[in-house]
Parts: structure tokens; sequence; C-alpha cells
């Protein structure tokens, strides 16, 4: 195994990954609250989470990851009684969608998705262990944790409590950034249909922190090795998931390292449905952009660096995917029928050190950048390789090549190991049509994404005085 280096959030540095347990790494991360579409910021965190999970198996480690479902805080509950349905009913559609946009995105699917409602024993259990040690107390039958009992508060955020006044609080789910008040644990109800559970600690329901330390507890029994979220996550949330949890079992070890992507922009600004450039992946599918395209685009940056989302990127990513695709295709040529191996020890010098290289940046905190440019760096040196008289590449090549691809896109995810089928001349022709329309209303996503699909298969477009015209390369 190669060994990786992470930043660690909570030291602030760049430190030796070292997993409890070498021979599998735990991750819980951050999921989705199932009220509505996800939109494009929600997926890059989402996508971080693939991609590091896609890292660490071509690194060698075997991997158990998790990622929850909130299907109950204060805006379902608000949209659920409004819609006159009951939480679960309200949920499952948009549980349903999160799952539809994971697959459109080609991640891939982790080993438990627990849901809040379904984790509430875990939740008592937590509270109960609180109690004992005295970092709980009741106002207006609702349950706080108080943050000045306890004593490493705000060592992840590095949030200074010294000037809070003893018992502010907050009882709502969410609050703002650096506003230091206790928090809710357990919550009586407040409104008329709000979902409510019995349980020895009176009627109610758990405050959104809670959730994600029991469903930590209830497929771990412990701690994780990773734990992974939004940067917008680290506080207050995940600063009271470690009171939480450490405070109720303070012997155990509750998380070893901290990852936290950075924001998604679009166009440079910060997403926002009154700027309107707020997207959801269905928003920009009907615009007809390509999901690979997508996916490419919101892994292609380093996970703690801001990404900046534009349609002229979306293009770039189209264009970066074709660039790979096309030497792959030509490989698969010169190799009809090969189908890439699971398993496939590489022997030539060239290939071993892009492998390695690749391999390496991974291992650096996921520097995807790095790891990108030993892919084009490889494909640059293939079609050179093509193009020389001295060097021509032989069948045995070929193959290694072609695995080498298949290796590249257990991270990227978006490469075509089949087949091309060739466009017949009619489905051509409507494929031109529907660009010109395209074009002709503005529509220039859907135009260039039609320009590149005809593109893969080798169609030429020109325009000539006599109209658009199309040839075979």
């Amino acid at each position: 195994m190669i060994e990786i280096y992470f930043h660690n959030s909570l030291s602030g540095k760049k430190e030796k990954f070292s997993p409890a347990n070498p021979n599998k790494v735990t991750v819980y991360s951050c999921g989705p609250t199932v009220y509505n579409y996800a939109h494009i910021g929600n997926l890059r965190a989402f996508l971080f989470v693939d991609l590091l999970r896609r890292s660490l198996k071509l690194l060698g480690y075997e991997v158990e990851m998790t990622m929850n479902i909130t299907d109950i805080d204060d805006k379902i509950i608000r949209d659920s009684i409004m819609s006159k349905q009951s939480i679960q009913e309200f949920t499952a559609p948009w549980t349903n969608a999160f799952f539809d946009d994971l697959e459109m995105v080609f991640a891939e699917r982790l080993e438990h998705y627990p849901k809040a409602t379904e984790s509430i024993p875990e939740m008592i259990e937590i509270i109960q262990k609180l109690k004992e040690k005295g970092l709980v107390y009741e106002k207006d039958e609702s349950l706080y944790f108080s943050i000045q009992k306890f004593q490493n508060y705000g060592k992840l955020s590095k949030i200074d409590t010294t000037g809070m006044k003893t018992g502010t609080r907050y009882d709502t789910d969410e609050y703002e950034k650096e506003d230091v008040r206790d928090f809710v644990l357990w919550k009586a109800p407040r409104v008329e249909g709000e979902a409510r559970w019995e349980t020895e600690l009176g009627t109610g329901r758990p405050g959104w922190h809670l959730e994600c330390s029991a469903m930590i507890r209830k497929v771990y029994h412990g701690g994780v090795d990773i734990h992974t979220g939004g940067v917008d996550l680290l506080f207050p949330h995940h600063e009271n998931e470690i009171a939480q949890s450490e405070g109720a079992f303070p012997k155990e070890s509750f998380v070893g390292t901290w990852l936290h992507s950075e924001h998604l922009l679009v166009d440079g600004q910060k997403m926002s449905k009154s700027k309107g450039n707020f997207y959801t992946l269905r928003d920009l599918l009907q615009q007809g952009l390509d999901p690979k395209s997508i996916r490419f685009l919101l892994i292609s940056t380093h996970y703690r660096s801001k990404l900046n989302f534009s349609t002229d990127r979306i293009t770039e990513a189209a264009g970066n995917i074709r660039k790979i695709q096309n030497c792959l295709d030509r490989l698969l040529e010169l190799e009809p029928g090969y189908q890439p191996e699971k398993t496939f020890e590489f022997s030539l010098s060239f290939i071993l050190t892009w492998k390695k290289e690749f391999e390496e940046s991974l291992a650096d905190d996921l520097n995807i950048s790095k790891a990108l440019a030993v892919v084009f760096e490889s494909v640059k040196r293939i079609n050179l390789f093509w193009n020389s008289k001295k060097n021509p590449i032989a069948q045995t090549q070929a193959k290694e090549l072609i695995q080498l691809f298949y290796w590249y896109d257990k991270l990227l995810g978006v490469l075509d190991f089949t087949s091309k089928k060739d466009l017949i001349d009619s489905e051509i022709d409507s494929l031109i049509t529907q660009r010109q329309e395209a074009r002709k209303n503005k529509d220039f996503a859907r135009s260039d994404a039609i320009r590149d699909q005809l593109l893969e298969q080798g169609i030429l477009i020109e325009d000539t005085k006599d109209g658009i015209r199309w040839r075979r390369k």
C-alpha cells in the first residue's frame, strides 16, 4: 500500500493517514436532507466522497463507507405538514431522487445509508450518557447540551467560547457560523402535527446535530477513521458532533481525520435562487448537458479549493473527456474486442511510471489536478507513438495501454470501453438539424453537446456557402 497524506481539519496540517484497522478504512459522510432535489453544490460534496472512495480502493485499501439520510428536521417537518403527508411519505420520493442523482453522475454506492428516523434508540443512548456526565440540562421540556461543561468545545472550528453567557440556547436545527450557543439534543413538540417519538426522555424528536453522532455509532459501534462534509458543516454541525460523541464516550476515539470540501460557485458567485444561478442536476440535464461532463468538472478541482461552475467549463470538461476517449478508441480499434481485466500486471516501464505518478498524486491529499496532468501527459505521449514510424504501437502494448486507461477510469468514471456503433446517415442529419435548431434558439449548451457527440463518432461539421455539410474523419 502507498502511504497517504490528508489535510486534517482538526490539526490544520497535512498528516500521514493511519487507519485504526490497516485492512479496512471506515468513513462517514454527511448526506442529504431529503426535502427537495440536491443542488450542484451538494452534488460536488457527494462526488468528493466518491473520489475519496475510488482513491482509497485504487491505493489498495478496503473501505466501509456510510452516508446518512437526514429524513427529519425543521424543513422536513414544515413541508410535510404543508403537504399533509407523514414524514415517511414526504421524504420517500426525495430520497429516491438523491439515489437517482448519484447514479446519473456514476457515483459508486456506499455500504451504508442509515436514516435518522431509524436511529432513534442510538440517539436516546447518547443523551442518557450525556445526562449521566452532567452535560445536559432541560428547558421548556427540551434537552440541551451545555457546551461550557465540555472542556474541548471548539477544537475543530477553533471557535472561542470564553465570552459566551451560560444558558444561551439555540432551539433551531441550524444557526449562523460563529454564533456560539448551547444546542438542542431533544426537542419537545412545538407544532401541531409535528412528528414525535414517545421515549423515556419524554415525547419529542431529535435535534439535527445529534443525528450523525447516533448513526456513526449505529453502524460502527464506535468512531471512524475519516469523517467528511462540506466546509459549511465544520461549525456548528461537526463541532457539535464531537461534543456529543466524545462527551458521551470520552474513552473512545471518535474521528481520526476530518476532511472538508470547499464551496461551489456559479459564474464566480455564490449560488442563490435570487441571483438565478441555482441549479440542480436535473436543471443541467434539461439544458442538454452531458452527465459525464458534469461529473468530470465537479471532481477536477481539488476538494479544498473553491470550484467555479459555468457552461464554458462544462464545454471544456467535455473536450477533455473527448481527448482521452479518442486516444482510447484508437487503442480499441487496434485491439478489437479486447475487454479490460479487473486485475492486470503492467510490464512496460513507461506505463508503470504513469501508474505510479497517478497513484502518488492521489496519495497526496487527493491531488486530482496532478493526477489529471499525468493522464493528459500519457495521452499526449501515446498520440506521439501513433505518429512515429520508429515506435509504432504493437498489439501487446495496446492491451497494456487499454488497461492503463481502465485504471484511470476507476477514478474518473467517464470512459467507454465498448466498440462504437457508427451513426447512420439519417441519424447524423437528424442531429445536425437539432443542433441548428438549438443555435437558432440560442441554446448553445445543447448545440455544443450535439457537436461533441458527433465529434466522438468521427463526424466533422463544415459551414459552407451552400449550408451545413458533414463528413466522416
